[in-house]
């Protein structure tokens, strides 16, 4: 039992001597502790003195710009986070502030917030929203109600020929007496040889109540006409086809288009016509209130000619204006796949609520969406699409456009797109070329016996090339160079602008109307 008792007391010193052992470690342990906190408070001084620092450095800077702060501000910009719902704003501080390039840029903000304005409206679903620059909305209106101050004139520069092809009725070139076929040779005595045909266009338009006299060839005799400039609008031509019918073409739905076609309507009133061509033909739209005039002139006042509708289901219909309505017996319309928006409005209303409208051609284009511009003060706009439109009779052609009642295709030569020749290109018999079809296909418009036009340069390609260069005045080698190409493609497009012989699609509508 002792042995017992004193094993037990020396334990006991044991468990003493152990109990202050661990009262040391535990010691040791809370004062490393405290060193750790001591150095994670003063990490945290260091960044805070850090930040405080570069935002004192921005802050002085911007305030008193002191050489050699900048990257003290860059820093500070760029430790901060940027607010989300702010994204818009942050990006045009970054590219205001920040952007390398920014400093080149006249102008920046204006050019950062076009940027962002056409970014919004840009989408696959509406092709037709957009936000218009002061410049762009000036072009936009003028490309409407094609306006502008000249003579009133349209003409084609063809191979060295610039010929007059249409006169607007009631210009100062119509009152002048300037006629279709009359040739330019010279605007205010310069020789327009050589010139391009936005040269002849700059020096013969010019300032309202200003004199410009142009030397014409016509029938090969010259005839010099000195006419004074007016504002033009020229979104309607129009003449007589013959003893029956007349011919009438609306290039837009602009603001004076009702007007402009009252002149040509007048003239075949006169005349007893009672048949007519309308011909809207790469007619991209124009002016709802427009439509509504020119439908007036062929409905009866009040007609429905479309109905609006709305997000939210609500419907705004849209009629003819009343008091203008003039009889015809037979109307065919000529539309094609550049055939768009109001000129669709107008085919449609006129094929549903009249009896005897024929339509004539291609496909049009399908846009079946309306769109109005809000202006900005400084000139700028935004055009956005508010609602679809539908014909009297329900029918929504957007995408898929307007089948005509009769199908008929232009010929190849006037629907293809010529791919051009470099100055030293040519070729010769038996090679083969997309250019060689360019002249083919346009030979064969002509008239020219071409035996192909899969272009290959056969011998009877070259028989024809040799007969043209003959009859235009061209020297011919054996070879297509791209003078000659040009000269072939010109005289193409000279024809089918200056005669009706090719044209197979109011051949259609005359066969029509007088068969």
């Amino acid at each position: 039992m002792v042995n017992l008792d004193r094993d037990h007391r020396e334990n006991e010193k044991d468990d003493i001597q152990l109990m202050r052992f661990g009262s040391y470690e535990a010691s040791r342990n809370d004062e490393l502790a405290r060193t750790r906190k001591k150095l994670k408070r003063m990490r945290v001084i260091l960044v805070v003195l850090l930040a405080a620092g570069l935002l004192a450095g921005w802050g002085i800077g911007s305030i008193f710009p002191v050489p050699g702060t900048e990257w003290l501000r860059r820093g500070a910009r760029n430790i901060q986070s940027m607010n989300s719902s702010q994204k818009i704003q942050a990006a045009f501080d970054i590219m205001e502030n920040d952007w390398f390039f920014g400093k080149d840029i006249e102008d920046l903000d204006t050019r950062l917030s076009d940027q962002a304005l056409r970014g919004i409206f840009a989408n696959e679903e509406d092709l037709h929203s957009e936000y218009m620059s002061a410049e762009e909305v000036a072009e936009f209106r003028q490309s409407i109600d094609r306006n502008f101050v000249g003579i009133g004139v349209e003409f084609i520069s063809s191979n060295g020929i610039n010929m007059v092809t249409k006169v607007f009725r009631d210009a100062p070139a119509d009152k002048a007496g300037v006629q279709p076929g009359d040739v330019i040779e010279a605007v205010d005595g310069v020789s327009t040889e050589g010139m391009t045909s936005a040269d002849i266009k700059e020096r013969v338009q010019g300032e309202k109540g200003t004199d410009v006299t142009i030397s014409f060839r016509r029938q090969g005799e010259p005839v010099e006409i000195t006419i004074t400039r007016d504002e033009i609008s020229a979104t309607a031509h129009g003449f007589i086809l013959d003893e029956n019918t007349g011919y009438l073409q609306l290039y837009q739905f602009g603001t004076s288009t009702a007007q402009e076609i009252d002149r040509y309507l007048s003239e075949f009133k006169a005349a007893d016509i009672h048949k007519l061509v309308i011909d809207l033909r790469d007619n991209g739209g124009g002016y709802l209130d427009a439509l509504a005039q020119v439908a007036s002139r062929f409905l009866p006042g009040g007609t429905l000619c479309m109905k609006q509708v709305y997000p939210d289901g609500s419907e705004e219909d849209v009629y003819a204006a009343s008091g203008f309505m003039q009889s015809y017996d037979g109307i065919v319309i000529l539309i094609n796949e550049n055939t768009a928006s109001a000129s669709e409005v107008f085919t449609l209303a006129m094929k549903e609520q009249r009896d005897d409208v024929t339509v004539v051609g291609t496909k049009s284009y399908g846009k079946g969406t309306v769109q109005i511009t809000r202006m900005f003060d400084d000139g700028s706009a935004i055009k956005y699409t508010t609602s679809k439109w539908v014909s009297p009779q329900g029918v929504w052609v957007n995408l898929n456009g307007i089948e005509p009642d009769e199908t008929v295709e232009v010929p190849e030569g006037v629907s293809r797109v010529y791919v051009g020749m470099e100055e030293d290109e040519s070729y010769q018999t038996d090679q083969v070329s997309e250019a060689v079809k360019d002249v083919q296909i346009a030979m064969d418009y002509l008239g020219y016996s071409v035996d192909r036009k899969d272009g290959y340069f056969s011998s009877s390609t070259s028989d024809a090339l040799k007969k043209f260069a003959a009859d235009n005045g061209l020297d011919y080698n054996g070879k297509l160079t791209k003078e000659l190409h040009e000269a072939i493609v010109s005289a193409l497009i000279m024809n089918w602008s200056t005669t009706h012989d090719h044209d197979t699609q109011l051949a259609k509508a005359r066969e029509i109307l007088n068969g």
